[in-house]
């Protein structure tokens, strides 16, 4: 698995665990799937490829203002939730950003 498809998975998580357990659905509302699919759609144009840094510290923002409010509501939520729910997920999701951090 790429580190772009990695990307896109922990994503889809997050914004699954806001929608299902922050906003009550038990699937995808119209604007989670909006932000999904943008989101997906912004990791397939990333500049950086497999050398992507997490979100948190790209130089680059590549969202619009209002998704990237969005998507920071949703990773504020979802990410402590993320070693509950899809602990490996998180787990190199953190060790990735760790690991960026370090290589800078």
């Amino acid at each position: 698995m790429t580190r772009i498809e990695r990307e896109k998975e922990t994503v889809s998580h997050m914004i699954r665990i806001y929608c299902r357990y922050k906003e009550g659905n038990k699937t995808l509302c119209p604007n989670c799937q909006q932000l999904l699919t943008y989101a997906h759609k912004r990791l397939e144009g990333c500049k950086f490829g497999e050398h992507k840094p997490t979100c948190k510290r790209c130089p680059i923002h590549c969202y619009r203002p209002d998704m990237k409010q969005k998507i920071q509501e949703v990773m504020r939520y979802s990410g402590p939730r993320m070693l509950l729910f899809h602990p490996w997920a998180a787990i190199r999701h953190l060790w990735q950003e760790r690991k960026r951090r370090f290589e800078q």
